[in-house]
Order: structure tokens, then sequence, then C-alpha cells
């Protein structure tokens, strides 16, 4: 018979096998990593939370309140401490021009008096979000962010994702990266700037679209990603100062349809309004007798302002170097027409609206206001 012998070599690697299929041993175990620490809560962000209603508190029998809506967010203890206010409780459609008004004050107030506060989050209602926001971007002047959340779906709804929207709100609102960016909109995940954000789906959750711009960042499950930047003035450079104005001024906006009437136009002016968004067909069409009735509102010195009704796309101002024969042979309405007239530049006709009730609480100089369409 011929011995099999094995060299101790051999014998050594088949001995660490049978150790290997026996389980982990304490001779080769190794030590145990050291359990994450949690983050004192003292040296967390603080972020403060401004509820203002719309659908994300809408719930059968009740509306959430803002201590309700800050209990839903599970671990929201991990990114910051978080205080709330109740400031208001009710549909986007009924926030009121003095609330915003009021709102502004309130947020700008809250950065002027708490130095440690790291940003503000405020809910809303989607239907006009995106105004509510803007009016926002415009007009509180700190580099700390102010995050515009709201929901699709209510919470006695299938599928609510209020909880989570306002849950990345505030980690958007403690990031550091997210000031000097004006006010931020995040819903279903996204960042979109409030300047260039609209709502374009009545119910779908991807509603909330940058058109082409594009969104400016994401909140993902392990960090707050940035990716772009916008470039027209927010924060301590925006120049209007709401300390003393008690009203907004009355501003229409005009839908350009076929065989519109102009006596639209002329009620607005007779009802009080200091200016009107003409939502145009392409870069600056009207129709019917509209063009009777503009004129009628620039003889009683009201502001009109064209905004393409495309979704999309410039409209330029005017060229300054006009002939000054031609000028000379104008017509008086049509001087007057061109005192008044404001290219709303890329600025959908409702946020038009926001930024010249803004204007004209600084000015009634056609040129300043089309230099405030330009730079924001």
């Amino acid at each position: 018979m011929t011995r099999l012998v094995l060299r101790p070599t051999v014998l050594l690697a088949i001995a660490l096998l049978c150790l290997h299929l026996a389980g982990p041993s304490p001779l080769f175990a190794q030590p145990a990593a050291p359990a994450a620490q949690p983050v004192p809560a003292a040296s967390l962000p603080r972020v403060h939370f401004v509820a203002t209603g719309g659908t994300i508190s809408n719930r059968d029998g009740g509306r959430l309140t803002a201590e309700d809506l800050a209990k839903s967010m599970p671990g929201v203890d991990r990114y910051a401490r978080l205080t709330v206010e109740q400031f208001a409780n009710v549909a986007s459609s009924e926030l009121t021009l003095k609330q915003w008004l009021g709102l502004a004050k309130r947020i700008n107030d809250l950065y002027a008096t708490e130095k440690d506060l790291a940003g503000v989050v405020v809910t809303s209602g989607t239907d006009t979000l995106e105004e509510t926001a803007f009016f926002l971007h415009l007009t509180v002047k700190d580099p700390r962010p102010v995050v515009v959340v709201g929901s699709m779906r209510n919470p006695s709804t299938l599928g609510y994702e209020g909880a989570a929207n306002l849950l990345e709100g505030v980690r958007v609102a403690a990031d550091p990266a997210a000031r000097n960016k004006g006010a931020l909109v995040v819903l279903n995940d996204e960042i979109n700037s409030a300047r260039n954000v609209t709502k374009t789906d009545a119910l779908r959750l991807q509603t909330f679209r940058s058109r082409e711009y594009g969104q400016l960042g994401v909140v993902d499950r392990d960090r707050v990603v940035f990716f772009s930047q916008i470039t027209q003035r927010t924060n301590e450079r925006v120049e209007f100062d709401l300390s003393k104005v008690t009203e907004l001024p009355r501003v229409d906006v005009i839908m350009v349809y076929q065989g519109a009437p102009g006596d639209l136009i002329k009620a607005a002016v007779d009802s009080g309004a200091k200016g009107i968004v003409m939502a145009v067909a392409g870069a600056g069409a009207t129709s019917g007798t509209q063009q009777e009735g503009l004129a009628y509102a620039a003889e009683k010195g009201v502001f009109i302002v064209n905004s393409t009704r495309a979704g999309s796309g410039r409209i330029a101002p005017p060229r300054g170097d006009v002939p000054a024969a031609a000028m000379a042979n104008a017509t008086e309405a049509q001087r007057r027409r061109r005192q008044f007239s404001v290219a709303g530049e890329d600025h959908t006709p409702v946020k038009a609206r926001v930024l010249l009730m803004l204007a004209l609480t600084r000015t009634n100089d056609r040129n300043e206001i089309q230099r405030i369409f330009s730079e924001y």
C-alpha cells in the first residue's frame, strides 16, 4: 500500500480551511468597529419652520398644524434643531397679498434677530406656490436660504409625500451650500430656483419644473447636492424694501387669444390697476381690439409688461437707438405706449406680475422698471 505523505505547509492550509468553514474563531476575530456616535443636538444647525397651510396639511376632518407636520418627519433630529410657527393654515389661493407682505417681513425679522438660524422652511399649497416662492425670492435679503415646500397629495391620501418633502426641505435649509441661492423650492427630491420653477401638471408628483433651465440640485439619501447656480440678483443684492410698504399696487394679467377684446384692459385700468401684464402670443402679438385697450392704459399712465404665454422664451427690451426721425414722426399715442411699455424678459406672466408689483413700490420710471426686469 502506498502511503500519502503531506507536507507541513499543506497541513497548515487544510487546518486554516477547516477553521474558516467552522465559523469565526476568537483567535482570528477582527475587533468590532466603534459604534457611530450621535451628533450632539446643540451642534446641529437650527431651522425654523413656518407653516401657511396648503394640501400638505389638508387632512380629512381638519388641517394639520405646524406641530403636527413637524412630528411627521422621521429622523429630522439627525439633521437640524427644529422650531415651528403657524403663520396661516389656508389653501395657497387664499393667501392674501397682505399676508405675503407679512410673511416676507417675518422672515427678514427672524434673520435680523436670530443669528444662529441656519435657514427657514415655508410650507405652501402647490397651486400658487411658485408665486409665493418668487415673492420671497425677491424680498428676503439675507444670504441664508428660504426653502418652500408643498405636496401634491393630502395627508388622507395613499402615497402622501408631504412628510418626505418637508424633511428634505429641512435638510436643504440646514445645508451651508444652500446659502446665496435665493428662495428654493423642494419637492420630489429635487431643488429648483424660485425664479425659474413653475407648476407643469395639475396632479403628478413631478409637476415642478424649471423649464429649459433645469433644476439646481437634488436631495439624495446621503447628502444634498447642487449642480448649478442662478446669476440674477438675489439675497443681499435685492433692492426691494418692504419695511414701509403696507399694500402692494394692483397688477392684473390679461391673456392674448384670438379676437380678444380690449375692453378687459380698460376695465382693469378703470378698476385701479397700476400695471398690466400681457400674456402675449409668441414674442409680443396681441389680437382683437387689445391694441385699443393698451393705448387707453398708456394714456392713463398704467405700465404694460409683455410676457409670453408660450411657457418659455425671452422677450427682449425694445432697441434704445430708435432714430430721432422715427420718433419725431410717431404719434402722441405711440410715444405714450413706448413710455409705458416694458419687456418681461423670460419671466412667466404670473411671475412678471409679482416683479412688477414690487418694482412699482420703488419707481414709476419706465427705464428703471425695465432695468429691474433685466436684472432679476
